[in-house]
């Protein structure tokens, strides 16, 4: 019996210390903003850990975006150029990175990585041949097929004067308008002259050099408002951006264009939305917002109607439907479902560290119940036959000191109380405990460790299973066992429970990331 207790004393003790086992911390790169990257940057690091032994590595999140990482811990990515966006600036990527050894051990850390947007210059495709004529102001525009910035930028053409022909110019829409002398339009009978012009984004006014040639024949463009995309029909959700850019061109010129604008039939599309950046060329950028739609509409569609006018009030105008379709609001949702995720894992180390207290309790019971087996033998002595009995006087100095001896033949029974009633309750019982406190906390810590691993990434818990295997959590924590254990009562407040506390309970668990 000694030796069956030491033995489940033993591996009680083994259970505990494997729940108290050292975490090891991964080690990254100690320069300041490591993780904020630009487009088209290179960043390479190897992982580590502060555990002496080789790990095994490995990556979370990181689909599709062009990370390599391999089981060394040897990282490297180069975001591409499209991204960021040119109007968000930035964007953020975030990964779990994680460190395994042959023992079982684990380590997890999420990282946010910030990619800031790379502006890129304009390219300048060959352009169509610009054919004039005699006698007239001919006009050439420079399309956007062939000149266009892959960020998406504005763009603004400059003209080089050097370049130039005489009595020729060059806006900042790409209009080129020139009215050639007879001996300008002569020698392109023979000589077809080359135009070099420079087109510059905005706002960052990157540059590039192109060229255009000049030859003989007839062209004339109508004036006219562009609106890039072209669609009539614009479809976006309520947490997208609409970015239209507006080209306006006028055969009279720069100077002749008086005013645009746009008018909305939905008053809350602000017309602040429209910028100009050039007299000739202006940006209209939107976002609806996730209270633009009622849920019951599911989708609203508005109607823009953008205008130019010259100096002599001649309208020219297009109209734009855009289409707005119910998003749901993710920010909110992930937010709400992080607080399942955390309260469930915190209710889960409640419960285990009751369970913990709780064992602790029993271990001292049943120490006192060992202790009083020993406390609480019982002599019983049967006496048989007895020759004599005699009192036996020892000589010392106190004479009033006798000690009684027993003579004859004498039987004795040594009778043991068995320590079945320990303050009122079972040895049995209180092993039986121990066991069950063991087999639910065991049970509970396996749960909780599988639950947060799992559900570490937003985009994990966004998955229909998450509330499937919260009920499989919750019926671990409801063990109907626990109402044998008589546990005390206790507040299951989830506040009270630090993140730090949870993350040491659960190696996995994965709070929000700090921007």
């Amino acid at each position: 019996m000694k030796k069956s207790l030491f033995v489940a004393a033993f591996l009680f003790s083994c259970l505990t210390i494997s729940y108290s086992q050292n975490t090891y911390s991964l080690i990254f790169p100690d320069s300041l903003g490591w993780n904020r990257l630009n487009e088209n940057e290179e960043l390479k690091f190897t992982l580590t850990t502060t555990r002496n032994e080789p790990a095994r590595f490995h990556l979370e999140g990181a689909e599709n975006s062009g990370i390599t990482f391999d089981s060394l811990g040897n990282f490297t990515w180069k975001p591409s150029f499209d991204f960021a966006d040119r109007v968000a600036k930035e964007k953020e990527l975030t990964v779990i990175f994680e460190a395994s050894w042959k023992d079982g051990k684990r380590e997890r850390q999420p990282i946010t990585f910030t990619v800031l947007h790379v502006n890129r210059p304009p390219v300048i495709e060959d352009l169509p041949v610009f054919y004039v004529k005699l006698g007239t102001t001919n006009i050439y525009q420079i399309q956007p097929e062939f000149v266009y910035d892959q960020d998406g930028d504005p763009l603004v053409f400059r003209s080089i004067q050097s370049q130039l022909p005489e009595g020729a110019s060059l806006n900042s829409q790409g209009q080129l308008q020139w009215n050639p002398s007879r001996g300008q339009f002569t020698s392109l009978k023979t000589t077809p002259l080359f135009l070099e012009f420079i087109v510059q984004d905005q706002p960052d006014k990157a540059e590039t050099r192109g060229r255009l040639k000049l030859a003989q024949t007839q062209q004339d463009l109508p004036p006219e408002l562009l609106i890039v995309p072209g669609d009539s029909l614009v479809t976006i959700k309520e947490d997208e951006t609409i970015n239209l850019k507006i080209y306006i061109s006028d055969p009279n010129g720069d100077d002749n264009v008086s005013n645009a604008g746009f008018v909305a039939n939905d008053k809350r599309i602000p017309l602040t939305a429209l910028k100009g950046n050039t007299q000739l060329q202006y940006e209209f950028t939107w976002t609806p917002g996730y209270e633009y739609v009622d849920d019951a509409q599911g989708a609203l569609t508005s109607e823009v109607t953008f205008f130019v006018l010259d100096k002599s009030a001649n309208r020219t105008q297009k109209r734009i439907r855009i289409r707005v379709t119910d998003a749901e609001n993710l920010i909110k949702k992930d937010a709400h479902l992080f607080q399942k995720y955390r309260n469930n894992l915190a209710e889960a180390y409640l419960l285990i560290n009751q369970l913990d207290a709780n064992q602790k309790k029993l271990n001292q019971d049943y120490k006192r119940a060992r202790k009083g087996k020993k406390n609480r033998s019982i002599l019983n002595a049967s006496l048989g036959a007895v020759t004599g009995l005699s009192p036996v006087v020892i000589e010392q100095a106190d004479q009033s000191k006798i000690v009684s001896g027993v003579g004859g033949t004498t039987v004795l029974t040594l009778g043991t109380l068995e320590a079945t009633e320990v303050i009122g309750r079972s040895k049995e019982s209180i092993m039986d405990k121990i066991k069950n406190t063991i087999d639910i906390r065991n049970r509970a810590q396996s749960a909780g460790d599988e639950f947060a691993r799992k559900y570490a990434l937003k985009n994990a818990r966004r998955n229909s299973e998450f509330d499937k295997d919260i009920e499989k959590l919750r019926l671990v924590l409801n063990d109907q066992r626990i109402v044998l254990l008589e546990l005390d009562a206790y507040t299951k407040n989830a506040n009270r429970v630090d993140d730090k506390d949870l993350k040491k309970a659960f190696i996995d668990f994965a709070d929000e990331p700090s921007k």
